[in-house]
């Protein structure tokens, strides 16, 4: 991974870093305006023919704006516009990506693009892995979770009824290009749960980046732009180390997921969309951080770090009313961390570093949940 300034030819100037991943190594753009910027959309483009795929509500938004920037390239681009929301990331809503590429007579040198947030990346990122056994996309991310996370290192997928994402494949992006001019639309729930994936990179990897986001949540929730770029730029510069050291989660990719296995419990139990993916992830981190206090990690005083950041990035530090300890269990074990029905945890051993443990004591587990407060 590797970090540099746009040349100052481009016509946006941007932060520019670099997923490693050999051949497939692609890089990642962060500045503002730079869905106007043409040529670098188009230098990633693997043809003439362009599908957009986003949603309902970024549509009116964003939609226009970027057909105008592809417009004047001698390309064939064609749209395809998803109802809004985590309950649609299903297998039907690919279909429909799918058919108006076949409709359009798409062929192997297609490009997808996804404009949107996690949700639209993931769906568009799967339909190119998958459409005549694989093609070009690029993703265009316009929530901060999807900037920060989602939008980088190549997983993708669709939720099942049982458990989220798990059905997927991995396919890397030709490019990532953020915008952060897309984040003055975002509602603030949204935004806070973005700040569920920027804090997690510090808890996991980066004591010192966790520091500079208890010192400037206030600034980042008040959209101050040089907080936010700095707060981008850290968070993919670590997903990016991950990536390159473990592209398929094999191993260290899944600290990545510390909060996720709680979190996917609450998505799943509560009905995808009720709990914003940030929020149950907020939810599941201090889970986490309160399970690794009784494993004699951390002490009270980390914990409460933990729950501070989280309340002051407008964040839930409690889980749903009535999620029962047999509703959690049920749903973690669906995990596809688990390797041979052992539970595997992302806990923590220190701020700013996190293990995967498979050799928690059930009753430990199960006295966390039951005592964990509920909303």
């Amino acid at each position: 991974m590797s970090s540099a300034t746009s040349p100052a030819a481009s016509p946006r100037s941007a932060t520019t870093l670099t997923v490693s991943l050999g051949e497939r190594s692609y890089p990642i753009y962060i500045g503002a305006g730079l869905l106007g910027d043409r040529e670098r959309l188009v230098g990633h483009l693997a043809g003439r023919q362009v599908m957009i795929v986003t949603n309902e509500t970024v549509a009116p938004h964003y939609l226009e704006s970027l057909k105008a920037t592809l417009a004047g390239a001698d390309l064939d681009v064609r749209e395809v516009i998803l109802p809004d929301g985590e309950s649609t990331k299903t297998i039907a809503s690919v279909e429909r990506i799918w058919d108006a590429l076949l409709a359009a007579g798409f062929n192997r040198r297609c490009t997808l693009i996804a404009l949107g947030g996690g949700v639209i990346g993931d769906m568009a990122g799967y339909a190119a892995a998958s459409y005549q056994r694989g093609v070009a996309f690029i993703q265009v991310p316009t929530t901060l979770l999807s900037q920060v996370d989602s939008s980088v290192g190549g997983k993708t997928g669709v939720n099942h009824p049982r458990g989220k994402n798990m059905i997927g494949a991995f396919w890397q992006p030709k490019a990532v290009i953020i915008d952060t001019e897309t984040l003055a639309t975002l509602p603030p729930r949204e935004f806070s749960a973005g700040l569920a994936e920027v804090v997690k990179y510090g808890f996991i990897r980066d004591a010192e980046f966790l520091a500079w986001l208890e010192g400037h949540v206030e600034s980042l929730r008040g959209l101050d732009d040089e907080s936010i770029v700095h707060a981008i730029r850290r968070s993919c510069e670590i997903k990016a180390e991950v990536v390159a050291e473990d592209e398929t989660e094999q191993g260290v990719r899944a600290l990545l997921n510390l909060g996720h296995t709680f979190g996917h419990a609450i998505e799943a139990h509560q009905g995808y969309g009720n709990w914003l993916h940030g929020e149950a992830v907020a939810a599941g981190t201090l889970m986490a951080a309160c399970l690794s206090e009784r494993r004699g990690w951390l002490d009270a005083t980390d914990v409460a770090r933990v729950q501070a950041l989280l309340q002051a990035a407008g964040l839930p530090v409690v889980a749903p009313a009535g999620m029962t300890v047999e509703d959690f269990l049920a749903r973690m074990r669906l995990d596809k961390k688990n390797v041979d029905a052992r539970l595997r945890l992302i806990l923590l051993e220190s701020l700013g570093r996190a293990v995967i443990r498979d050799d928690t004591p059930s009753e430990m587990l199960e006295a966390l949940i039951r005592d964990f407060p509920r909303d």
